[in-house]
């Protein structure tokens, strides 16, 4: 099976450091990253762990709802998927991910709308970003019919 890499350069103390993410596999772009702008609520075009957390969830999610519902015959299939993962702090000192909420918009042809949320929790529980990401609690919103 693939691996998938990135690799941050950083400088300097957390507070006053700053770095840079490179996404090596793909080589699609390499993105500016503080800790000041990570726990801003202006990223000012900034990314973090967190965003990237996001975008790997909520693509991994499409992607395993997607193969659920074509396995059930469901045709036409149109998702938007949003992940919003939050950063607070942790009682035991620092920072943790507390929660990751997921939110799905979509419809299928040849299934109704309890089937459509059936298969979502079941995508929610086996995609492979969510199970690596079992921790904090994962939520989910679904609307069925664009």
């Amino acid at each position: 099976m693939p691996v998938r890499s990135a690799q941050t350069s950083w400088k300097g103390t957390l507070e006053e450091g700053s770095g840079t993410v490179a996404l090596t596999s793909s080589q699609l772009g390499t993105y500016d990253v503080s800790f000041p702008r990570r726990s801003a609520d202006d990223a000012e075009g900034v990314t973090s762990p967190e965003e990237l957390i996001a975008a790997a969830h909520s693509t991994c999610f499409a992607m395993q709802f997607s193969a659920l519902l074509g396995a059930a015959g469901a045709t036409g299939i149109s998702l938007d998927v949003a992940a919003d993962v939050s950063l607070g702090p942790d009682p035991a000192g620092g920072f943790r991910i507390p929660s990751i909420a997921l939110r799905v918009r979509g419809e299928a042809s040849g299934i109704d709308s309890d089937q459509f949320r059936s298969i979502a929790d079941e995508a929610k529980a086996t995609c492979p970003v969510s199970k690596a990401l079992a921790g904090p609690e994962i939520t989910l919103e679904i609307t069925y019919g664009v």
